[in-house]
């Protein structure tokens, strides 16, 4: 017989990793409608997305100098716009320790065919961040949504760099420090640390980006979703509100609604403080638990956001992978039966496991009251094995 379940269910047991949870307190009564069925090119929806821009600068203390732009197809259609338009003309170091990263080293090497050097390095571990070349371009993804591994400074990057660097920051952004001298191309979507929908990216360009886009001509067709240069120069009208394609107007005010809510409870310093008390009360639960414990061993290195953990206790590690995966979903059946905690399991790339999203619109009390669910759930699990 396991035990009973606990009495006290997370408030919302919003815990995936994208679509990530909706800030405390939200409600579709919340967003303007007047911009609905407006044209984003109107003078009201230029105005919108402008607005979106400005209070993205001034929550992340973007550097005035560099350009904010709003892109289709979430953080994927951001870093491929950076990728597409402003590599080959140095040699690449592809940095990958997750599948995202790994899916952009297949743009490098098999799409792009580029002079590309690949760093790896398995879940839960980092790449050797001490063998990148100043003299090359480089890609990373800043935080491993699929592995819980994140860089964990930028210092490995040189301030007298020659190349650029693209940085993939969309479960970092809002939640951990960026240091954005050391960023030339910063993609994220708003989906994940502010909980805002899906579909649509943010690319930030620093004026060396800028550069490289009007100084380079790429040697392959560019669709038309990526082309950001007109007659050799950037085409501003995309950084103050000129979208290329159709945005979603109600999307972009659910934006709004995520930064001044963000603005409200204190900014950027208190979404980060609220990362780390949810990552915190996570860690708490893990060490007190014997038979789960992080992907990432390393808490120098482990993700405050999207935290990867891996089932330890025997009796389930012997099984084979597919065994161990079927066990997973098990746990997550049962949990979600018990509106206790929706879409937890790991990535389908990463090895079995969970993956408990602790970004800054998920409240501590909720962590806390998910860990005797978590045990409750692998007991029931286990008793079926």
């Amino acid at each position: 017989m396991t035990d009973p379940a606990p009495a006290v269910r997370p408030v919302r047991p919003h815990f995936s990793s994208g679509p990530c949870a909706k800030r405390p307190g939200w409600s579709l009564e919340n967003l303007h409608t007047d911009v609905l069925g407006r044209s984003h090119r109107s003078k009201l929806g230029k105005a919108r997305l402008k607005e979106a821009i400005d209070r993205t600068r001034a929550l992340l203390g973007v550097p005035d100098d560099y350009r904010i732009g709003i892109v289709p197809a979430s953080d994927t259609g951001a870093v491929e716009m950076a990728m597409w338009s402003m590599l080959g003309p140095r040699p690449v170091d592809m940095l990958a320790w997750e599948s995202f990263g790994e899916g952009w080293v297949t743009d490098a090497v098999k799409q792009l065919k580029l002079d590309a050097r690949l760093l790896k390095a398995p879940y839960g571990e980092i790449s050797d961040l001490a063998a990148v070349d100043p003299k090359h371009d480089v890609v990373f993804t800043w935080n491993g949504t699929t592995s819980g591994v994140r860089a964990p400074n930028a210092d490995w990057i040189s301030a007298d760099r020659e190349g650029i660097v693209i940085c993939d920051a969309t479960s970092a952004i809002f939640a951990q420090k960026l240091d954005w001298p050391k960023l030339d191309a910063v993609t994220y979507s708003w989906q994940k640390v502010l909980g805002g929908e899906g579909a649509h990216g943010v690319l930030i360009l620093s004026p060396r980006a800028v550069e490289r886009l009007e100084s380079h001509t790429p040697a392959w067709p560019m669709p038309k979703l990526f082309r950001m240069v007109k007659g050799g120069k950037l085409n501003e009208d995309i950084f103050t509100g000129a979208t290329i394609n159709t945005p979603s107007m109600l999307c972009v005010e659910d934006y709004l609604d995520a930064l001044k809510w963000a603005e409200s409870i204190g900014g950027l310093e208190t979404l980060h403080a609220r990362a780390d008390a949810n990552a915190a009360a996570l860690q708490a639960w893990v060490e007190s638990a014997d038979w789960i414990d992080f992907l990432c061993a390393n808490p120098g290195i482990r993700s405050n956001t999207s935290v990867c953990l891996k089932i330890v206790d025997p009796e389930v590690t012997k099984l084979d992978d597919a065994g161990q995966r079927a066990f997973v979903k098990s746990m997550e059946k049962l949990l979600e039966e018990k509106a206790a905690a929706y879409d937890i399991g790991g990535y389908r790339d990463a090895p079995p496991g969970l993956r408990i999203w602790c970004g800054a619109t998920v409240e501590t009390r909720d962590i806390e009251a998910l860990g005797p669910w978590l045990d409750w759930a692998f007991a029931e699990a286990k008793s079926h094995l």
